[in-house]
């Protein structure tokens, strides 16, 4: 079982960029697809972006498409987040999750992720 927390949020404005970052206390990430997702008030928990056990595959939301990057380095046994001109319909809480690889497709739903972080809070003001 690993063990994932977030950091790396905090407030910016609109045009600026964060980096998220993910990081494993127990358990070994190189052993997991990881993913990102992200939940604002009142709304439903929505994919961001995924990427693949060795980190060769990405996919993204169209909704941050060009402007977030999920990379991995597993040798830190760490997940990142990379996110520039961020909006402030990007204002959530972001949730770093793992999932054991069954083959090698990327995953989009929050039900197919049994390990997640606490989250880290990203507010974007206008």
């Amino acid at each position: 079982q690993v063990q994932l927390a977030e950091s790396g949020g905090g407030s910016v404005q609109a045009g600026g960029s964060l980096r998220l970052s993910c990081a494993a206390s127990e358990g070994t990430l190189g052993n997991y697809a990881m993913g990102w997702f992200r939940q604002a008030p009142g709304k439903e928990r929505d994919f961001v972006a995924a990427i693949t056990r060795s980190g060769s595959r990405t996919l993204y939301a169209d909704s941050v498409k060009g402007r977030f990057t999920i990379s991995r380095d597993n040798a830190k046994n760490t997940v990142y987040l990379l996110m520039n001109s961020l909006k402030p319909e990007d204002t959530a809480v972001y949730y770093c999750a793992a999932r054991v690889p069954r083959d090698i497709s990327l995953r989009v739903g929050p039900s197919e992720y049994p390990y997640w972080g606490q989250g880290t809070q990203v507010t974007i003001s206008s």
